[in-house]
Order: structure tokens, then sequence, then C-alpha cells
């Protein structure tokens, strides 16, 4: 198969690699032509750490990097299967990019956005043939973690959608199908993981030390929520919770946080900046963390319900199945358990109790509880048996 790869940041060049690898031959472009040279290096050295580490021979390596096509100009994607677009995340730069385009390929070519939170419906409207047009929505990094979001517009063909899961499988990733909607699953469900740290953070309950050493002490994360937040970048992580605030129609449970905008303004952005929640420059001030284990289950208890009941929302809605969504939680965040298995153990019944205790607290829309939930533990109920 020959798959299109259109823009060379980090995703761009994961897409490229987990394609190359799937014995596909890849056409690379980027209208920034350093770019192109960067990305040309990156992926090399990227063969040359997994001969290193012994997961690849050379032998395989020098045949991977030979399937990449480097090329100049948009023409020269005429000829490909399925064009995966990783450029930045602007609906108008998308929709130029994707008209442009479906006036070069052919009418069997696939079209698909690796957006995490623009409409693919919206997308698809910008091509001559919106029914062979798809989100394939990749997780950082693309070349490790396994699952992949399907997301078909509203103009999909229903056989293309199941062509392109049979793609993704053979690329060795796990997909899951799920709705268009804001965030669609991994991106809409995660919000409290950053919002409500974010809350807990504003009001004094604790600091970000004390709230990422609950998270991952108590609760098992493989990384904190401010952490991680700096891990992501801040510019795309704040940019993805105000998209989906914007596309709720101001729904408070998605609402952005003064306080990491603030960090976006100044330009601690993170990792990649040197600074963001945490100053890279200097070690972790071990010192400032409360251990206080009844403030840290509070902090835990807090964060994860919040996380079952935006879950148990999008199991509501039909944004997807029960086990994609345990899936997607665990192979796209690598959270340490399904969240609706979370909420069984825990107990249903608990969790309602829980969303109502803080939202008698807060009167806050913010901490409703789902209907889901609350029909649920009325009638004895559990997401698995």
């Amino acid at each position: 198969m020959k798959v299109g790869v259109v823009g060379m940041g980090a995703m761009g060049q994961g897409i490229a690699q987990v394609a190359a690898m799937a014995d596909c031959e890849v056409v690379v472009f980027d209208a920034f032509a350093p770019m192109l040279e960067k990305a040309k290096a990156e992926l090399t050295k990227s063969l040359d750490n997994l001969v290193y580490k012994s997961k690849l021979s050379e032998d395989r390596a020098k045949v991977i990097n030979s399937r990449y096509h480097w090329c100049h100009s948009l023409n020269e994607l005429y000829n490909c299967e399925l064009i995966i677009e990783a450029v930045k995340e602007d609906l108008d730069t998308k929709k130029k990019l994707f008209g442009e385009l479906s006036k070069i390929v052919s009418d069997q070519c696939i079209l698909a956005s690796n957006t995490s939170s623009l409409s693919i419906t919206s997308l698809a409207s910008s091509v001559l043939l919106p029914q062979r047009f798809i989100g394939i929505h990749f997780f950082n990094p693309a070349q490790i973690l396994p699952l992949v979001e399907i997301i078909p517009a509203v103009q999909t063909e229903e056989q293309l959608t199941q062509s392109v899961l049979q793609i993704i499988k053979n690329f060795g990733k796990i997909p899951i199908q799920v709705k268009d909607t804001p965030g669609f699953v991994v991106n809409r469900i995660a919000r409290p993981f950053y919002g409500e740290a974010l809350r807990i953070l504003e009001e004094g309950i604790a600091n970000i030390y004390t709230i990422d050493w609950a998270i991952t002490e108590l609760g098992q994360f493989k990384m904190g929520p401010f952490t991680l937040m700096d891990f992501i970048g801040h510019d795309i992580n704040y940019h993805v919770t105000e998209t989906i605030f914007k596309d709720f129609y101001y729904d408070p449970r998605y609402k952005p946080s003064f306080t990491q905008k603030r960090l976006v303004e100044a330009g601690y952005l993170g990792r990649k900046t040197g600074k963001g929640f945490y100053d890279y420059s200097k070690p972790i001030p071990v010192s400032k963390i409360e251990y206080n284990l009844n403030l840290g289950e509070e902090i835990k208890n807090r964060i994860v319900v919040m996380l079952i009941n935006e879950a148990a929302e999008a199991l509501h809605l039909n944004i997807a199945s029960r086990d994609d969504i345990e899936i997607a939680m665990t192979k796209g965040v690598n959270y340490p358990r399904g969240l609706l298995k979370w909420a069984d153990e825990i107990g249903i019944e608990e969790c309602v109790q829980r969303l109502d205790h803080l939202y008698n607290h807060y009167h806050e829309d913010r901490y409703r509880c789902s209907s889901i939930l609350r029909k649920m533990s009325y009638e004895g109920k559990m997401f698995f048996k």
C-alpha cells in the first residue's frame, strides 16, 4: 500500500515510521523544506536506536528506510492510496490542505486527518468526495502507543470505515471506532485528569507536587497531571481543552484554567521550554510534597470519580462501546485500569455519592452525575459482571 503523510513534526514522523514498518511505501511531504531534512535524520536515528536495542536487524532497518520517498510538492502524492495529514491543529489550514489534495488524488484514495479535537465532518466538507474522508487519530509517540481512534464523518461510507479499521490493524495497532464529537473518546474523557487537578491547585487544597504524588503513588497512574501537562506542552494541552469547551457549547465540565492559560502566555510550555509547572533546571523539591494519606486519598478519589463520570457519559451517549472505552483509556493514555471496571470496583453507588457530595458542596453543573450512573445505582447494576 502507498501511504502519504503530510506534516513532518513528531506526530507525522511517527505515523510515517508505523506505515513503513508495516511494509508500506511512504510518500512524505512538508511545506517547510528544512523540516523534511530534520525528519529524515530523526527517522534514521529512530531506526538506528531500534537496531542498537536489538529490536530490529540492520538489514531490516535499511529496507524500512528505503520505503520513505521524500517529496517537495503535494502533486507527488497523486498515486497514494491513503493520505494522513499531521499539520498544525487549525481548521482552516487543514481544510485548505485537503481541498488541494482532493484535486490531486484519485477517486479511490482515502483522505484522513490525525486531528485530536477538530470536527471530522467539517473537514470532510472541504474535499470533492467526502464519503472517502475519515479521521485516523494516532497518539504520541505513534511508534509506541498502540491505540488509534477511527472517526467516521457524517459523510463517510460505512465500508470505508471497515476498510480503515483493517488497515490500522495491519499497521500493528489497536483501532477503536468512535463518534465524531469534540475530543472523540480519549481527549474528552481525559479532561478531568487535568481540569480537576488544576481546580484542586487553584483552591489551595494541595500543591502540584502533592497532587502528582497522590495520583502516581496512590492512584498508580504513570504520570501525575502536572508532570503530564508539562510533557504534552501547555500550548497543546490548553488548546485542546479550550477547543473542547467551546465545541461543547461551553459546558462547565470542560472549562479551561486561567492558571494554565497564564503559563501559555508566559511561554512556560513545559519540558520543551525548560519550564512549566516544574522548573527543569532544578531538582524536584521533594520536601514540598505533603505525605498525608487522607489528603492524598481525597485528591485521588476526586479526580478518579470525575474521570469515571466522563467515561460513563461517553458510554451513555454512544460515543464508543463499553469495551472500546476501556481499551481507549488503558492503551491510549496508559491509565492503570479501565475506568468503567474501576467504577465497578469502587461501587456504582459510592461513585454517585462522591459526585453528589461534590455537587452539593459547589452547586456547579461541572459536578453533575451522569444519568447512567444514577440509574445503575438505583437498579443495582454494574458495567461488568
